[in-house]
């Protein structure tokens, strides 16, 4: 055979591979939390996985939950030279960082994209408009519907407590609630969540409502001084297990027993939740909201290969979170206990791999019951 046929074969077997190929796309997550923060470390596994499975080179900077950090490490990224610098950058608006982190990002010429925390604050939306608008690379975002993981966990908390009966003299069941924080989007919705069902169930009483700042150690020094200006028997409702843990601290120092006399409620899947749940110390629990960074990847992946997800909006909120009952809890340790999900086919999600999907499909639900 002639050298140059052998060219030719070789060549057209390169352009039949090019659809398939990711040509070296590369991202950056901008993760907001903690580098040992139980949440944080496993969304950036999961977005690990997904990137493994899609082709795509992924580097992950924690910002430490320190908002001057985040835009710190979004002026790094920018003054990077051109060809070092990623095709995308994922990141979320904790503590209301977003708009800058955007701008700074935008000026270098570095699309981004929110994952887990939007920008729904409407001074900051006289700030950056609509996604491609004022900051044409901002692509758009993808963010859990928090509102969900607020609800469910406190309406079955009230069931519950229900079930038990552990109204006051009054009649009503008493709740105390240790939110998040003031800012962020995830944690406003997962309020109103929470109001909602309370708002529904006509008989529950909120004595106060605190901001535990998801730390452990302030929702303990929050539950020390609560449960002495209120005494008696509880529901306890918390934006993060963190903080419910560190409440459940406090009720067991003055005697109590989480699960009997007081309940309580949280959000996440950290094996001590995943344990919680199962033994009945933790009465609800809602989680699953971590894939919504390999979700933003797959989205990302598909914008890259020319299918843009303009059809399906750019600011998508989808459901995510999933109620966590003792047999759920035990799937999810024997499948990911071990913050790893290389079992899961993250192309399935992909409309470049399967260009029949008209809609992505992101609940947690369904890596639940892969095999």
């Amino acid at each position: 055979m002639k050298w140059w046929h052998c060219c030719y074969r070789i060549i057209g077997a390169w352009f039949m591979l090019m659809p398939c190929l990711s040509f070296g796309m590369s991202v950056t997550f901008l993760n907001p939390g903690k580098s040992d923060e139980v949440f944080w470390v496993t969304s950036a596994h999961c977005m690990s996985a997904a990137a493994q499975s899609l082709g795509v080179r992924l580097e992950v900077l924690y910002s430490e939950r320190d908002h001057l950090k985040t835009l710190s490490i979004a002026r790094e990224i920018a003054a990077r030279p051109p060809s070092t610098r990623p095709d995308y950058v994922i990141l979320s608006n904790d503590y209301a960082t977003g708009v800058e982190a955007i701008r700074i990002l935008d000026a270098a010429h570095i699309k981004t994209f929110l994952a887990y925390s939007a920008i729904t604050d409407s001074h900051e939306r006289e700030k950056i408009g609509g996604p491609r608008q004022v900051y044409k690379g901002w692509l758009g975002s993808l963010e859990p519907k928090s509102e969900d993981a607020g609800y469910l966990t406190a309406r079955e908390l009230i069931q519950r407590g229900e079930a038990l009966h552990l109204e006051g003299p009054d009649g009503k069941l008493h709740l105390l609630v240790i939110a998040g924080d003031r800012s962020t989007t995830s944690s406003l919705k997962r309020n109103a969540g929470m109001h909602r069902a309370v708002a529904e169930a006509h008989n529950v009483v909120i004595d106060q409502e605190v901001y535990g700042e998801w730390s452990r150690s302030k929702a303990k020094v929050q539950g020390e001084w609560l449960f002495k200006r209120y005494p008696g028997k509880h529901l306890v409702w918390a934006g993060n297990d963190l903080m419910a843990f560190g409440a459940m601290e406090s009720w067991r120092a003055i005697g109590g027993t989480p699960g009997k006399d007081a309940l309580f409620s949280g959000v996440n899947t950290s094996a001590e939740a995943m344990a919680a749940i199962q033994s009945g110390e933790l009465t609800a629990l809602a989680g699953g909201h971590f894939v919504a960074g390999a979700f933003a990847l797959v989205m990302l992946y598909d914008y890259h290969h020319g299918r843009d997800f303009t059809d399906e909006g750019l600011e998508l909120d989808r459901t995510m979170f999933i109620s966590f009952d003792k047999d759920s809890a035990q799937r999810f340790d024997r499948l990911f206990g071990q913050l790893n999900f290389d079992r899961v086919d993250f192309k399935q999600f992909s409309k470049t791999y399967r260009p029949h999907l008209t809609k992505y499909e992101f609940s947690f639900k369904q890596l639940l019951t892969q095999k």
